[in-house]
Formats: structure tokens, C-alpha cells, sequence
């Protein structure tokens, strides 16, 4: 694994590490070793630590990175060694559209098409009829501004205002600025992380008093820590882990996502669950899967071993993870549905879901 567990993307990052340290040592008798570096938050390292990874770790199968960028640059190395990739950005561009490149790329997260989808139904459904956007001025934003134009336009919802800014800056007040002088009836936040609390932060001190979307990526208690009252009210879409214990019985991602979720409290605290065990377990969970069906057409540690479990990982068919069911296809390298995203809103700093509205 390349994970970001420093630099800006550190609050997701540290987590996936974390739950690498929770898995068992074997799957179903085989031996599993993990490696796990760490890249910084920085594409460039990321595709140096992929590289020692295959070439003196041998491994078997690649994980990370944390962010779209990251995961971008690794997919890459991936395809040239010809080593199954479980990346963890949520950037559709990382599976999408498929390639040589990509056919080496499975990704447990939500695409941001999804997530940007739930969102601009929900505030369909919540009468709004203008929203402002600021996202990060990379590829993450990017891509979330890409899905949020036309489907807001589809929806009869105008995008009155855009506005960007870098992970690393300390200010957006000139951007927020813009942004409330437009006067929609929503602002959507399209970042990750405790960055993602600026905007937030910039927007409650000029009262901005509609309403406030951010995306699956500010999901942590570092995010509430650091927006603190200015994110009460906002509404976010997530996946089902992340309020695991107020699903119905019966939704398909409640038994596994209780599951890791009592595991990494145990070890971490109380209140510790986020979003982001389930990139990194659900990475495991479909790797785990697919390697005794690998190991029964090769050896592991062998090319052939490595392009069966790509298969195996590709063939993968209503199988349950913590973010919902997996339905992988040729074309298809996410395989999730909309059975895999819920709303929460921010109500006393804790995460509650909600319905439609």
C-alpha cells in the first residue's frame, strides 16, 4: 500500500493505515504480508512507492493511493508491471473510460459521478433552484465541477457561481465573497479533508444562511474537529459504514461495516469510525475474495498469478463489502450502486442519517 499519512490528505489517510493494521495475517490459509508506505500526499512519491513495492517487495497487489491524484499516478505503474490496483481516490477517471491502462484498476470507492448524483437529487428534492461551487483547483475538483454541471442543469438547478482554491491555502475569503454576492440557494464544497473546513468555516462568517453540501471526502472527526459549529446543518453523502448502526436491518453493507467498525473502536476509541475504513477494508475484503480463486490457476508471486487475480477481481459478482454490493464488469471497475451511498446531515457534530430531505 501507498497511502497519503502526512501531508493534506493526512486525516484519510492515517485511517486507511490503521485499518491495515487490523487484518489477519492469512486469508483462507494463504499467508499475507502487507507493506505500507507512506507517499505524503504526493503522486510523485506514490509512484515511487508503487515501484519499490513490484520491483523489491514483489508484491502481488498494489493499494492506494489515498487521493485521485495519487491513485492516477499509480494506476500507471500498475499497468506497466501488469499488478492488480485497488485504488482509493474517488476520481471516476481512475476506472473511466476503460483502457489497457485502466483494466488493472478496481476502485472501492464511490465514484464522485455517484455522490455528486445524490446530491443534486437531494437538493432537487429540497426545492433548491441555484448552488455556488468551490473545489479544490486539481483534478479532485475538477472532476466533481465535470459531474455537477450537467446534472444540476438537468435537474433545473443553475450553477450561478464557480470558485477554486489550492489544498494549501489559508484563505478563501476573495472566493467566499463571490460566492455569497451570487446569492444561491446552495453552496457545494467539492474537497476532502480538513481543507474542506475552510470554505466552510469563511462561508459561516459571512452568515451565509442557505444550504451547504460537501462530498463523502470530509467524513472524519478531523474535519468536524476543525469546521466545528459552522458545519452544523450540512448535509453530506456517504457511504453506509459511516452510519452503520442507524441502518436498516437488512441493508446488505450493515453486517460487515459493524463488523470492522466495533474492531477499529476497539483499537482506536470510541466515536473513532470514518468514512474511510471502508476504502482501505473493502480493498481488503475484495482482494481477500478474489486470491483463493486466483491461487487455484497459479502460484503466488508469479505474473500468472497476478493477471488471475486481476480476472478474479474483475469476475466479482454480488459480493457484500461495507460500502454495499459489488457487481464488477469488463467495463465496470467499481461495480457498486446506488444501494452503496446515503445522506447525513452534521447535527450536533455527529453524523446522522436522514431521509430524502
Amino acid at each position: 500500500m501507498t497511502l497519503s499519512a502526512t501531508g493534506p490528505a493526512a486525516s484519510l489517510g492515517i485511517v486507511e493505515q490503521n485499518v491495515f493494521g487490523l487484518l489477519p495475517a492469512s486469508v483462507q490459509g494463504t499467508p499475507v504480508r502487507f507493506v505500507v508506505l507512506d507517499d505524503g500526499s504526493d503522486p510523485t512519491r506514490a509512484v515511487q512507492n508503487a515501484r519499490k513495492l513490484v520491483t523489491e517487495e514483489k508484491v502481488d497487489v498494489l493499494i492506494g493511493s489515498t487521493t485521485t491524484p495519487g491513485s492516477l499516478a499509480v494506476a500507471e505503474v500498475a499497468a506497466e508491471t501488469g499488478t492488480p490496483l485497488l485504488a482509493m481516490g474517488a476520481g471516476a477517471a481512475i476506472v473511466e473510460p476503460m483502457d489497457s491502462t485502466r483494466k488493472w484498476v478496481f476502485k472501492p470507492v464511490h465514484n464522485d459521478s455517484m455522490m455528486v448524483e445524490a446530491i443534486v437529487e437531494h437538493m432537487s428534492k429540497s426545492g433548491v433552484k441555484s448552488v455556488g461551487y468551490i473545489g479544490f483547483a486539481d483534478a479532485t475538483g475538477e472532476g466533481y465541477l465535470k459531474m455537477l454541471q450537467p446534472l444540476a442543469e438537468k435537474a433545473n438547478i443553475k450553477v450561478v457561481a464557480v470558485e477554486r482554491y489550492a489544498r494549501t491555502d489559508s484563505s478563501v475569503a476573495a472566493q467566499v465573497l463571490k460566492l455569497v454576492a451570487s446569492k444561491p440557494d446552495a453552496i457545494f464544497i467539492a474537497a476532502f479533508g480538513t481543507p474542506a473546513a475552510l470554505p466552510q468555516l469563511t462561508l459561516a462568517e459571512r452568515k451565509y444562511a442557505g444550504r451547504i453540501y460537501q462530498t463523502h471526502g470530509v467524513a472524519n472527526n478531523d474535519f468536524l474537529r476543525v469546521a466545528g459549529k459552522s458545519a452544523e446543518g450540512t448535509f453530506v453523502p456517504v457511504g453506509p459504514l459511516l452510519v452503520s448502526d442507524q441502518l436498516p436491518a437488512n441493508h446488505p453493507a450493515r453486517a460487515k461495516s459493524l463488523e470492522i467498525v466495533q474492531s477499529y473502536e476497539r483499537k482506536h476509541g470510541a466515536g473513532s469510525r470514518n468514512t474511510f475504513i471502508s476504502n482501505a477494508y473493502d480493498a481488503y475484503l475484495l482482494v481477500a475474495n478474489a486470491i483463493p480463486v486466483a491461487g487455484a490457476k497459479a502460484q503466488p508471486g508469479t505474473k500468472e498469478f497476478r493477471a488471475a487475480l486481476r480476472d478474479a477481481l474483475e469476475a466479482t459478482r454480488e459480493f457484500a463489502g461495507t460500502q454495499g454490493i459489488y457487481n464488477m464488469t469488463p467495463t465496470d471497475h467499481v461495480g457498486l450502486d446506488r444501494r452503496s451511498r446515503v445522506i447525513v446531515r452534521i447535527e450536533g457534530g455527529q453524523w446522522k442519517l436522514v431521509a430524502d430531505r
